[in-house]
């Protein structure tokens, strides 16, 4: 969400304000999006890492409030869970200074917090869901102190009116009920951000639905969850879940899911927040002060106060974002399917997949929407968020293949060709794409090695799998302080 919001209870008269406002702001939206006044004659990207705080056992450390403190840095905030934390990495443009500099920048703020939670008892780890985070640690009492997640808690279970119920069959099963929507803080993320020109925000957009799938085969890095093997990338459906409004009657008449891949390729980014105020309800009716229309007459820049807080609480795995610099307004999307980790050097080759083929696919004279279903795109989410690396999907002209021979024998080459237009040459382009390259050559990234790990250690004798969890955990991060992409760990 983002957004600091205070606590306090809803009145019929709330809602009513906020959606009149809502469509103020859209039509106020409409209006700019007629003229010419967004920035992106210089497009940044960026880049927001979610992390989980644990113990020097690998435990999960309820303490993100004092290593918050102790970090003192604005770039850093609180998430969901008192065992999470979050860093927005300052935004540039994708050539300043080559990817080796991005990279340095990520990992000097990273070692400069490791530093300063180690004083207070924690360490940050990088992965998708913690693997020794347990049921018990996602009760109501594991909520951060921002009032802003009790109330988001609050308002999901007055629209739920009954429990969440968490249900995933994967190589194991998992099935419970949560009165709390703190599970969810069990998903971390690393999120994309790409700054772009109104007029080709459809395109954009569109290229990160279609490559989708893609991004989480290679990317998966979340096997476990409260102790069972489940997806390769048990995020997906764990978030799917955890922030269901909906109880199973309303399910059961086609009422669309917060969590959401949307259902059509689109047109305009338009099309994404009309159908937010079209579709969902508001969560948190907080009207802002502000007239955007008289804002907008007057020749300000109007900050839609009402319509980014209602997208803020719609979870689309690419999720527009409408918002106000010095400069002036722009449009950016918001990648959101990747987990974090598991090292930065894999989190600066799966940058350069994304990055590289959106550009690419945008380049192309046929664009790839236009030769698949949207349901397909879908299809490849969910099939890659299951089978990791091992995942088949769909791609028009291939038909269905492993995801691995897709990406070294079409999408590759198409990625390198979109960081040479995007002004990347060779010598930064083959260290990045090539961690991918080797991923898929070897089959590997972090979810097969959390899982091969656990087997192995079960094997040699380690019986309970609590501490199999634990002991893969703590071997994770040795490996992430070293920097080695996953594809190199061996399981030992």
């Amino acid at each position: 969400m983002g957004r600091d919001v205070p606590a306090r209870v809803f009145t019929r008269e709330d809602r009513r304000r906020y959606r009149e406002k809502m469509h103020t702001c859209l039509d106020v939206l409409a209006q700019m999006l007629r003229g010419s006044g967004f920035e992106s004659e210089r497009p940044q990207v960026g880049m927001e890492i979610e992390l989980n705080l644990v113990d020097d056992d690998g435990m999960p450390a309820m303490r993100n409030t004092e290593v918050l403190r102790a970090i003192a840095d604005p770039a850093w905030s609180s998430e969901l869970g008192r065992f999470n934390l979050e860093i927005d990495i300052p935004p540039r443009e994708l050539t300043s200074g080559g990817p080796g500099a991005w990279e340095q920048t990520i990992r000097d703020a990273l070692n400069h917090a490791e530093d300063r939670a180690a004083t207070v008892g924690a360490h940050l780890i990088m992965i998708g869901i913690l693997p020794t985070l347990g049921e018990p640690d996602v009760g109501e009492t594991a909520l951060s102190g921002d009032p802003r997640y009790r109330l988001l808690n609050e308002q999901i279970f007055a629209a739920r009116g009954e429990d969440l119920r968490i249900g995933l069959e994967g190589v194991e099963r998992l099935s419970m009920y949560a009165d709390a929507i703190t599970p969810e803080a069990a998903c971390t993320s690393t999120q994309f951000h790409l700054q772009v020109d109104p007029k080709d925000f459809a395109s954009y957009w569109n290229a990160a639905q279609a490559i989708a799938g893609v991004q989480i085969a290679l990317a998966a890095n979340s096997p476990f969850l409260f102790g069972r093997e489940l997806w390769r990338e048990t995020r997906i459906p764990l978030f799917e879940q955890a922030t269901d409004t909906r109880p199973e009657e309303i399910k059961a008449q086609g009422v669309r899911p917060r969590v959401w891949f949307g259902e059509r390729w689109i047109t305009s980014v338009f099309d994404l927040f009309e159908e937010n105020v079209r579709y969902f309800p508001a969560l948190l009716p907080l009207c802002d002060d502000e007239d955007p229309r008289r804002v907008l007459d007057a020749g300000g820049v109007p900050q839609l106060g009402e319509l980014t807080l209602h997208n803020g609480t719609i979870y689309r795995w690419n999720r527009p974002v409408y918002a106000v610099t010095e400069s002036g307004p722009h449009l950016r999307i918001e990648n959101r399917v990747l987990p974090a980790g598991p090292t930065v050097a894999d989190i600066i080759a799966n940058a350069a997949l994304y990055y590289g083929l959106t550009r690419a696919l945008v380049d192309e004279d046929r664009p790839v929407w236009s030769r698949m279903s949207f349901a397909v795109a879908e299809e490849n989410l969910h099939a890659a968020a299951r089978d990791g690396i091992d995942a088949r999907l769909y791609w028009p002209g291939v038909g269905e293949v492993p995801v691995t021979e897709l990406v070294l024998r079409r999408l590759l080459p198409l990625a390198h060709r979109g960081l040479e237009l995007a002004g990347l040459d060779a010598s930064w382009r083959e260290p990045m794409l090539g961690i991918v390259e080797q991923r898929c050559v070897n089959a590997r990234n972090g979810a097969l090695w959390q899982a091969e790990t656990v087997h192995h250690l079960e094997r040699g004798g380690v019986s309970d799998r609590r501490e199999a969890l634990r002991r893969m955990t703590t071997a994770y991060m040795d490996y992430m302080h070293l920097n080695a992409a996953a594809h190199t760990w061996p399981v030992d």
